[in-house]
């Protein structure tokens, strides 16, 4: 296997570009592999690399279906149930907490 060609940060050429800027564009990779690597580098730690994309290469990105669209939005709603309480929240419940604000906090403390 070949070694990917490497280039520093913006100084890729033209006709790459990352995967979010395929998404971006409406594209994905569509199967290709890596055509190039960036580098961008950092003071204390390894380099940040990001990987490159043909853009001709590039397929569109698939439409979603309505079953997509329906297991999206069933996802989400099951983020904001309270595991607790089972009550939905009202906005997605953080994983730190792990519950709802009313059941994080006892009614005690929030008295006070």
């Amino acid at each position: 296997m070949a070694a990917l060609p490497v280039y520093r940060w913006r100084l890729a050429p033209d006709g790459y570009a990352t995967y979010r800027q395929l998404r971006a564009l409406g594209l994905r990779p569509g199967g290709q592999d890596v055509a190039a690597q960036l580098e961008r580098p950092r003071r204390k730690r390894g380099p940040l690399i990001a990987y490159l994309y043909c853009i001709d290469q590039a397929k569109p990105v698939r439409p979603m279906t309505p079953g997509r669209w329906a297991a999206l939005a069933k996802a989400n709603a099951a983020r904001r149930i309270c595991p607790e309480c089972r009550r939905d929240a009202g906005y997605v419940i953080p994983p730190s907490l792990g519950m709802c604000g009313r059941c994080a906090v006892p009614e005690e403390q929030r008295a006070a």
